[in-house]
C-alpha cells in the first residue's frame, strides 16, 4: 500500500523544484517530511484539506509551510489541497456561504434574489460610475463585505471540521488496519507452530 501512495505522490527533487516551494530550501531535506507514519500521513492530509478548502490561492505554499512547521508528510499536505479544483469549486463555496448564513443568522436569499443579485453584479450603479476612483472602490468593497463574512465564516467551519474529520479517519484506519495485520501475522505463527508440534 505504501508503495502505490510513493508512485502517486510527487519526489522529493519535484517539490524542491516546485516554482512554489524553492523558497523553503535546504528546509524540505528534513526527514520527517518524507516518513510514512499514522500522524505524518493523518497530519499531511489534513493541512492539504484545511488549506485546499479554506484559501482559493496560494493553498500548496500553505499546507507545505503548516507541514514544514508541523513535521507532518509533505507530500500528502500538497497532494490533498486538490480536495479544492473547478470542478468542487463552486459547491463548496456555495455551500459554506449558505452555512455562514445560518450560523449569522443572516436571511438567505431566494433564487430570484440570488438572480437578480449575479445579474447586477457586474454592473456598477451610475451613481457609482460618475464618482472616482475611491468610491467605486468603497462600493465594491461593499459589495464583497456583504457576500465575504458569510463565506468566511462557512469556509473556517467547513475547513477546520473536514481537517479534524480526516485526520481521525486517517489515524482511526491505520490503527485498525495495524491491529489487523498483526493478528493475522499472529495466526500465522500459531499455524506454524501447530504443523511444528
Amino acid at each position: 500500500m505504501r508503495e502505490k501512495f510513493r508512485k502517486w505522490l510527487p519526489t522529493p527533487d519535484a517539490l524542491r523544484n516546485n516554482r512554489w516551494l524553492r523558497w523553503m530550501g535546504p528546509v524540505l531535506l528534513h526527514p520527517a517530511l518524507w516518513h510514512f507514519s499514522r500522524k505524518g500521513i493523518a497530519l499531511g492530509v489534513a493541512l492539504g484539506i484545511f488549506f485546499g478548502l479554506l484559501i482559493p490561492l496560494a493553498q500548496i505554499p500553505a499546507s507545505a509551510a503548516g507541514a514544514v512547521l508541523l513535521r507532518a508528510n509533505l507530500p500528502m499536505a500538497v497532494a490533498s489541497t486538490l480536495v479544492s479544483n473547478p470542478v468542487t469549486f463552486g459547491p463548496v463555496y456555495y455551500g459554506a456561504y449558505r452555512l455562514g448564513k445560518v450560523v449569522l443568522g443572516e436571511r438567505a436569499l431566494t433564487e430570484i434574489e440570488a438572480q437578480q443579485r449575479l445579474a447586477g453584479a457586474h454592473e456598477e450603479p451610475p451613481e457609482v460610475q460618475r464618482k472616482g476612483f475611491r468610491k467605486r472602490m468603497a462600493y465594491w468593497i461593499e459589495h464583497l463585505r456583504n457576500v465575504g463574512k458569510p463565506l468566511a465564516v462557512g469556509l473556517s467551519i467547513i475547513a477546520t471540521a473536514s481537517g479534524l474529520m480526516v485526520y481521525f479517519l486517517i489515524s482511526g484506519i491505520w490503527v485498525l488496519n495495524t491491529r489487523r495485520v498483526r493478528r493475522q501475522r499472529l495466526r500465522e505463527r500459531e499455524k506454524d507452530k501447530g504443523r511444528q508440534a
